[in-house]
C-alpha cells in the first residue's frame, strides 16, 4: 500500500514516476482491515475517498466488534480484549471517518488512480540491482517474469520493498531495535467454525493454540471465512498443506473441522505467506539519492495498526518535497527534511505499538517473545494523537516548538507551526483541509489583505483564501473563531504545506508582508534567495 500511494501522490504532484512490484498481482490478503480517519483526510486529497467509501466492507463497525482471548476458539472461556479506542472523533476533528476496507480492496484502488494520474506501474517486475552515479541519477536493472532484463534510469529512488528490504540492505543502512522477534505465518482459509463459535460472536481472537501469538481474524459475518495467523520458526521449512490445516485445527480446537486453503497472490497457487514482525526503525531514511518508505523505513508490531498509517503518511511527506525539487521549485537540502521529519514520528508510533504489544500478549510465561522487545514505560495515548498529533522540527517548518517526538492532543492543535492544520467546516458541506493537497495555501484573516497581496509576488504559484470573505463557515462558528483556531488574529496569515501541514504564521500585520513571506518561502524550501 505504501509503494502504491507514493506512487499515486507522486504523480498527483506532477512527477513522472514508475513503480515495479514481483509479485504477479496484488496480494489477496486482507492485512489492514480499515482505513483511519487520517488516512481517509489523505486520500481525499487525491478524489478517493468516494470510491473507498464505495467499496467498504460489510463488516462489523468499531461498536460491535469483538475481540477476545483463549486458549482455542472453541474454548468455553473467552476473556475481552481491550482495543484502545479512539478518544477523539467526530465533525469537531476531521471531516472524515474510518472506513472498514480490507487493504487488497484499497490497493486496487491505488493502483487505478495511480495509472490514471499518470504512474507507470509493472507488475511482475522485479528490481536485480540499483546504483547511484556521478551523473546526478539511479540506475536500476530489473526483470520481467519472462526473464526479460531492462535498465531504468531516474533522479531519484524511493525503496518501498518491505521489512526484508534488499535496498536497504545494500545501502548497509542498520535497523535499530529487534528487526524480527518472531515471524508470522499467515493462511487464509474456507472453515465453518460456527461449531467452535457456539453462537458467540468473535471478530478477532488471539489464542494460545498452538502457539503463543496465533490469531484468527474472521472475514464475514458468518463464521466461515477466516485469516489464520501464528508464530512461525524463522529457519523452519515452509509446512505443507496438510500441516497447515493441522495449525488450523488445533487453534480452532476442533480436530476435524473441515479447513480449506485458498491462495493468497492471485494467478499463483501460493496459500502460506510469511511476515517479518520486529520493533525497529532504521538508522537513516535517506542515502544519496535514495529514501526508504514504510517497512523498509520501520517495523511496528501490528497492535494499533500504526505500521501502515505512518507507511501512507512517509509516502505523503516525501512526494511533496521531491515534487518541488523536481520542478525547481526547491533545493536539494529539502529532501534531507523527510528524515528529520518522519523518523521522530516512527519513533514514537513504534514505541505506543510496543507499549500496546505488551498489554495485549503478556503471558507471564516467558514464551510470548516480549524479552525481545525494547522496554518502555511509556504512557499510551490515544491512537488519533499518535495518527495526528505530529509536531514536525525541521527546516520545512517555521517556529515548530521544539519538541517533534511527543505528539500534542489533536484536539489541542491550534495551527502551530509543524502541525496538521486543523479541519474547519466550511460551507457547502466542505472543509478545511479540501484546500490542501496541490499546492502551498496562505490562509489570511479578514483584514489580511496585504498578505494575498503579497502572495501574488511569490515565485511559485500561491493559494489564498480569506475568513470571512471567501472562507465561510459552517455552524454556529463566527470568522473570529475561526482565526483563533489558526492561532492568528484578523491581521494575520498561516502558510499550509501541500502535505496540509502549517509551514509558518504571522500572528498580525507586518511591515513588509512580500518580503515576509517570501523569506519564510524561502526557509521552508531551502531555496536560494531571490537576487
Amino acid at each position: 500500500m505504501t509503494g502504491l500511494s507514493c506512487a499515486m501522490f507522486l504523480a498527483h504532484h506532477g512527477v513522472r514516476c514508475t513503480l515495479v512490484e514481483r509479485h504477479p498481482d496484488l496480494l489477496s490478503h486482507p492485512r489492514q482491515r480499515s482505513l483511519v480517519p487520517r488516512l481517509m483526510e489523505i486520500y481525499r486529497q487525491v478524489g478517493l475517498e468516494s470510491q473507498i467509501q464505495e467499496n467498504r466492507v460489510d463488516f462489523a463497525g468499531s461498536a460491535e466488534y469483538v475481540a477476545i482471548r483463549a486458549e482455542t476458539l472453541a474454548s468455553a472461556r473467552y476473556l475481552p480484549v481491550d482495543q484502545q479506542d479512539d478518544a477523539v472523533r467526530g465533525p469537531a476533528f476531521s471531516p472524515c471517518t474510518g472506513t472498514p476496507i480490507d487493504q487488497n480492496r484499497v490497493e486496487a484502488l491505488l493502483r487505478t488512480r495511480a495509472g490514471e494520474l499518470g504512474a507507470c506501474i509493472r507488475f511482475g517486475t522485479e528490481l536485480l540491482e540499483v546504483t547511484q552515479h556521478d551523473d546526478g541519477a539511479v540506475h536500476a536493472r530489473l526483470r520481467d517474469l519472462d526473464d526479460t532484463e531492462h535498465r531504468l534510469r531516474a533522479r531519484y529512488l524511493v525503496a518501498a520493498d518491505g521489512a526484508r528490504s534488499s535496498i536497504r540492505r545494500g545501502l548497509g543502512i542498520a535497523m535499530e531495535g529487534p528487526v524480527d522477534f518472531f515471524r508470522l505465518l499467515t493462511l487464509m482459509v474456507d472453515a465453518d467454525l460456527r461449531p467452535a463459535l457456539a453462537g458467540r460472536t468473535v471478530h478477532m481472537a488471539f489464542l494460545e493454540q498452538p502457539r503463543p501469538r496465533t490469531f484468527l481474524m474472521a472475514l464475514d459475518r458468518t463464521g466461515q471465512r477466516w485469516v489464520f495467523g501464528t508464530t512461525d520458526d524463522p529457519e523452519g521449512a515452509e509446512p505443507d498443506e496438510n500441516e497447515c490445516v493441522d495449525l488450523v485445527r488445533t487453534a480452532v480446537g476442533l480436530p476435524t473441522a473441515p479447513v480449506r486453503l485458498r491462495p493468497q497472490i492471485p494467478g499463483t497457487a501460493k496459500t502460506v505467506l510469511r511476515f517479518e514482525v520486529g520493533a525497529a526503525v532504521a538508522a537513516a531514511y535517506r542515502q544519496g539519492r535514495v529514501f526508504l518508505i514504510g517497512d523498509a523505513a520501520h517495523l511496528m508490531p501490528p497492535t494499533g495498526g500504526f505500521g501502515g498509517v505512518v507507511g501512507v503518511e512517509d509516502a505523503h511527506n516525501l512526494a511533496w518535497k521531491l515534487a518541488a525539487v523536481v520542478h525547481g521549485h526547491a533545493g536539494e537540502r529539502l529532501l534531507d527534511t523527510y528524515q528529520d521529519e518522519r523518523r521522530p514520528v516512527a519513533q514514537f508510533a513504534l514505541r505506543q505499538a510496543v507499549a500496546r504489544y505488551r498489554a495485549r500478549f503478556a503471558t507471564g510465561t516467558g514464551e510470548d517473545g516480549l524479552a525481545q522487545l525494547p522496554t518502555t514505560d511509556e504512557q499510551l495515548v490515544g491512537r488519533s494523537t499518535v495518527m495526528m498529533g505530529h509536531r514536525y522540527r525541521s527546516t520545512a517548518t517555521i517556529g515548530g516548538g521544539t519538541d517533534s517526538t511527543a505528539p500534542a492532543e489533536v484536539a489541542g492543535l491550534r495551527g502551530e507551526p509543524g502541525t496538521r492544520a486543523p479541519h474547519l467546516a466550511l460551507a457547502g458541506e466542505r472543509s478545511m483541509i479540501d484546500l490542501y493537497g496541490g499546492g502551498f495555501v496562505l490562509l489570511a484573516g479578514p483584514d489580511g489583505q496585504d498578505w494575498v497581496t503579497a502572495a501574488g509576488k511569490m515565485p511559485i504559484p500561491l493559494t489564498t483564501r480569506q475568513f470571512g470573505i471567501d472562507l465561510i463557515t459552517a455552524g454556529t462558528g463566527d470568522t473570529g473563531d475561526a482565526v483563533a483556531r489558526h492561532g492568528i488574529g484578523a491581521g494575520g496569515a498561516v502558510l499550509v504545506r501541500p502535505d496540509g501541514f502549517v509551514a509558518w504564521r504571522s500572528t498580525g500585520p507586518a511591515s513588509d508582508p512580500a518580503a515576509e513571506l517570501l523569506a519564510a518561502f524561502t526557509a521552508v524550501l531551502s531555496a536560494k534567495p531571490p537576487k
